[in-house]
């Protein structure tokens, strides 16, 4: 589930950094001052930049990478100038050697059970890496280095883990085919297959789109969102296909994020979910934010919940199919699996979707022999105004084959 690693410039010219899962809450935390071990002496600040990642891991290693450059470095990230950001990451006096030291988690055990599983509740890291760091020896239980994971472990104990220094991400341009839907010298559209990752991250230094992106355009990309994601506007989920806008320029890069900012663009997708809507159109509005009871889902939080975002989707039954429907999805803001999210909260979760849906009985023998194993979700068309020219542009993309072949069996089911 995403998380943002960010920096805030402060009083005397000093730059703090740090990673959440609510942006929103936190900046607003630290402008009144409340968040803890940041002092009133900072004030006031600013947020001058953030991203986001994918998991807490993520954000973690982002931070504390950024907060080991040089000034100059931080200045250019600001900026979004990659290029000096890459060029001053090979000078010896480009960052500081801070950047490669180990840090240091520690505080008390909040409730008692497994060792990896209490550390991974204590800390946000994933059990995985904490059984990874203890195998490691970097772990220490009130004073003691863990030698099991599945160790037991009361609530109130000190812990300590070690984590070493992130390793420096670069990026490499990558010669992977790209269905390129539209390309001029400020922007292009493409068609994303899915199973694509759209920038690196840990578990995907390369074959992604960014990837791809430095070879077709040798380079030539925004530097806005930084090395990780020169020219990314936008994300689609890895397993999600479908059209994406990319900026070639930072001038196209500001224009397209407004549009995005003020809801403007016009991004239609289709999708096939379990059973028939009723009423086969209508709308589902509501904050998204994370889970309660899952924190690597997202959900429909309550009207009244002060976590979360506004998320708007209205929806349309295009054909009604055998135990299932194809619906087409507009969506006016644009939230974390928010069609994934949203068709699940009203009962109809998306075919092949691993995390909110279950397949129907009736359809799972069809799935299994289409090998169909992910959310059956396109993004078929994306609208906007060119941010250079003022153009209006219109794209469209075709279901991809195996959104095709599912549909086919599933109308064939229907006429039997």
């Amino acid at each position: 589930m995403p998380f943002w690693a960010y920096m805030l410039h402060c009083r005397g010219g000093a730059y703090y950094t740090g990673h959440t899962d609510d942006l929103e809450t936190r900046v607003a935390q630290h402008v009144r001052g409340s968040v803890t071990g940041f002092t009133s002496d900072k004030l006031p600040v600013e947020l001058v930049w953030s991203q986001e990642f994918a998991d807490r891991e993520e954000a973690l290693a982002a931070e504390r990478q950024i907060k080991g450059w040089s000034r100059a470095k931080k200045m250019a990230l600001i900026r979004g100038d990659w290029g000096a950001i890459s060029a001053l990451g090979r000078k010896k006096d480009g960052a500081s050697t801070s950047s490669a030291r180990t840090e240091i988690l520690s505080g008390v055990i909040g409730s008692p059970g497994r060792l990896d599983k209490a550390l991974a509740d204590a800390t946000g890291l994933s059990r995985e890496r904490v059984k990874g760091l203890i195998a490691d020896g970097a772990v220490e239980i009130g004073g003691k280095t863990a030698r099991s994971a599945s160790a037991k472990i009361a609530a109130g104990d000190d812990y300590s883990l070690a984590l070493p220094p992130p390793e420096p991400l670069e990026t490499v341009a990558q010669d992977i085919p790209l269905d390129v839907v539209f390309e001029d010298a400020h922007l292009l559209v493409v068609n994303k297959p899915a199973g694509m990752v759209v920038h690196p991250a840990a578990g995907n230094p390369d074959g992604t789109l960014v990837n791809a992106l430095l070879h077709h355009c040798a380079g030539q990309l925004s530097g806005i969102n930084g090395v990780a994601r020169p020219g990314i506007v936008h994300r689609i989920d890895k397993d999600t296909s479908g059209l994406l806008v990319v900026a070639k320029s930072d001038a196209a890069h500001e224009g397209l994020a407004k549009q995005f900012a003020d809801h403007s663009i016009t991004r239609r997708y289709l999708a096939v979910c379990a059973g028939h809507p009723n009423p086969p159109s209508g709308t589902v509005s509501g904050r998204i934010g994370r889970s309660d009871r899952d924190r690597k889902k997202m959900a429909v939080l309550p009207d009244d919940s002060i976590r979360g975002k506004h998320a708007v989707t209205h929806y349309e039954t295009v054909r009604r199919l055998n135990h299932a429907a194809l619906i087409e999805c507009r969506l006016e803001t644009g939230r974390t699996h928010q069609v994934r999210v949203h068709c699940a909260s009203i009962g109809h979760a998306l075919l092949g979707d691993p995390v909110y849906g279950r397949t129907p009985k009736p359809l799972r023998a069809t799935l299994e022999s289409l090998d169909f194993q992910r959310q059956a979700l396109h993004a078929a068309r994306l609208g906007f105004i060119h941010p250079i020219s003022g153009e209006s542009l219109d794209f469209c993309a075709e279901l991809p084959p195996d959104m095709s072949e599912l549909m086919r069996e599933l109308i064939d089911e229907t006429a039997r």
